[in-house]
């Protein structure tokens, strides 16, 4: 094995078990009001994702696009859950309690569609990631990214809890979600001589920043404002607590690729 491919395998697994150290803190949380204040905190997780790190790049990259893509992938998740996935998302996971105060688990449309955005942003994390080892300065890279895939897998483990989803499940879409960066670094090393990753990044962040907009605003910051009514305090500093790590991160860490 070359050095090069070494490095991003060495690089990988750190980002992999990062990925599942987030998510083992929310998988053993068993307090109900616990994992509301999780959840604010994964919105204020994505709005900060979205806004200080996905857009700038996108827009850096694609220009124009960033703006024009955010709305599509808003309006893809909106009519994916209203309109053609037969009114599953009609209630968000966890609206109705059970006799335990447990949170029920009516669907599992949410977790899907968020894993499907967090992983997508990841996959092209891995490619930026094979490009910078390729560059030599795969090693801030790497911190970048576990320095954000934590949070995220810490958002992605909350909403599949709140779905009622068994451990065993969460850590396995966690432990996936953090396997796109390697699947990422692969395409990279193949297609690099075929394919323009530079745009098609740019393209796909602006999407995924969309998705990640419908998720907060439209599915968990209306989950914690009806079940996080008896201490709503907390939850907006938990929210902004997730904002203000995005935005620390962005302007510490800046993009993976190297800004």
């Amino acid at each position: 094995m070359s050095p090069v491919l070494a490095t991003v395998a060495l690089y990988s697994l750190i980002i992999v078990l990062g990925a599942l150290l987030g998510a083992v803190g929310v998988v053993w949380t068993e307090r109900p009001t616990h994992l509301v204040r999780f959840l604010a905190f994964a919105a204020g997780v994505m709005l900060g994702a979205a806004f200080f790190h996905m857009l700038p790049e996108a827009y850096t990259g694609g220009g124009w696009w960033a703006f024009a893509l955010v709305p599509a992938g808003f309006a893809f998740l909106l009519v994916l859950e209203r309109y053609l996935v037969a009114h599953a998302g009609e209630d968000l996971p966890g609206d109705h309690m059970s006799g335990t105060g447990e949170p029920a688990a009516p669907g599992q449309l949410l977790g899907f569609t968020a894993f499907l955005g967090l992983s997508t942003h990841t996959l092209f994390d891995g490619i930026a990631l094979g490009s910078a080892v390729e560059e030599g300065v795969g090693f801030m890279a790497m911190l970048a990214i576990v320095a954000h895939k934590v949070p995220s897998a810490l958002s992605l483990a909350s909403i599949l809890k709140t779905e009622g989803r068994s451990r065993g499940s969460i850590l396995l879409l966690s432990t996936l979600y953090g396997a796109m960066v390697p699947a990422g670094a692969a395409l990279y090393f193949v297609f690099d001589a075929v394919l323009n990753f530079e745009s098609l990044a740019s393209k796909a962040l602006a999407f995924s920043a969309g998705t990640f907009l419908y998720i907060a605003v439209s599915d968990l910051l209306p989950h914690v404002h009806r079940h996080g009514k008896d201490q709503p305090g907390r939850n907006v500093v938990a929210l902004f607590a997730g904002l203000a790590l995005m935005f620390v991160l962005a302007r510490l860490m800046g993009h993976p690729a190297g800004h």
